[in-house]
C-alpha cells in the first residue's frame, strides 16, 4: 500500500528527450530507410504525412532518439532536493545518472517513481543506457525479475486503478489536485525546438525541474500528505 511506503526512499524524475538529429535530412541513408518503415506505422493516423514531416516526432523512440535531460528529486527531512543531468553528449549524461542509482539507490526499499514512467521514461533510459555500452544499474534491470520485485512506481498508473484504457496527463492531475505549476513554461511538444534550434539546455532543464516537482507532489496527494511547500524546495 502507498501509505507504508517512505516517501524519503523515492526517488523522483522526468527525462526530456529529442530526435537524434536535427532534421531528417540529417539521418544516414540507414536511418533514414529504417525511420522511413517506422513512419509508415505512425502514418496511419495521419495519411497525407511525409517520414520528414513526421521526423519531428522521432524523440520519443529510444531506437531514434536521445535523452537530453534527466532531472531527478527526492524528500528528506521536509526539503525537496532536485538535481539535473543534462548536456548534449547523452554517454555524459547516462553515465552520471547510473552513478548515482548505483552508489545512492540500490536497495530493494527504494524506488523510481514517474508520470508514465513504467510505459516511457524507465524503459526509454534503459535502453538509451545499453546504446551507450552502460551496465543497467540494479533498479533498472527488470529483466528475470517478477513484478512485486521491480522498484518502480508511475503515478499516471496508480491513478488508472485498473482502467487500463485510461491516460490521464501531468498537467490534468496538478489541475485536479490544485496542485500549483507556472504557466510561463514552454510545452513538452517544444522541447526538440528549444534544442536543436534555440540550443538552450538551461531552459529545457528548468522544464523537466517542474516536471520532476509536480510528478512528487501528486504523489504526496496520493498518500493524503500535505504538499512540498515552494520554499522547501531545492535546485543543487
Amino acid at each position: 500500500m502507498l501509505k507504508n511506503i517512505n516517501i524519503e526512499n523515492i526517488l523522483f524524475l522526468d527525462i526530456e528527450t529529442v530526435p537524434a538529429q536535427p532534421d531528417y535530412n540529417n539521418l544516414s541513408d540507414t536511418f533514414k530507410e529504417l525511420w522511413d518503415k517506422k513512419s509508415k506505422r505512425i502514418a496511419k493516423y495521419q495519411d497525407d504525412a511525409t517520414p520528414e514531416q513526421l521526423y519531428n516526432r522521432a524523440g520519443i523512440y529510444a531506437e531514434f532518439g536521445k535523452i537530453i535531460c534527466i532531472s531527478v528529486g527526492y524528500l528528506k527531512e521536509n526539503k525537496f532536493r532536485i538535481k539535473s543531468f543534462f548536456g548534449d553528449d547523452e554517454k555524459i549524461l547516462l553515465k552520471n545518472f547510473a552513478e548515482l542509482l548505483n552508489n545512492h539507490y540500490n536497495k530493494s526499499n527504494q524506488y523510481l517513481c514517474g508520470h508514465n514512467g513504467k510505459e516511457f521514461d524507465f524503459p526509454y533510459i534503459a535502453r538509451r543506457m545499453l546504446v551507450n555500452d552502460i551496465i543497467l544499474p540494479n533498479i533498472l534491470d527488470t529483466a528475470g525479475k517478477k513484478p512485486w520485485e521491480v522498484s518502480h512506481l508511475d503515478t499516471m498508473e496508480l491513478w488508472k486503478f485498473g482502467d487500463y484504457k485510461n491516460y490521464t496527463s501531468l498537467a490534468l492531475l496538478a489541475a485536479i489536485f490544485n496542485i500549483p505549476t507556472p504557466k510561463d513554461d514552454i510545452d513538452g511538444s517544444e522541447v526538440a525546438n528549444v534544442y536543436w534550434h534555440d540550443n538552450d539546455l538551461n531552459r529545457i532543464a528548468t522544464y523537466c525541474q517542474k516536471d520532476t516537482l509536480t510528478v512528487a507532489q501528486i504523489f504526496l496527494k496520493y498518500q493524503g500528505k500535505p504538499l512540498i511547500k515552494p520554499q522547501d524546495v531545492i535546485i543543487t
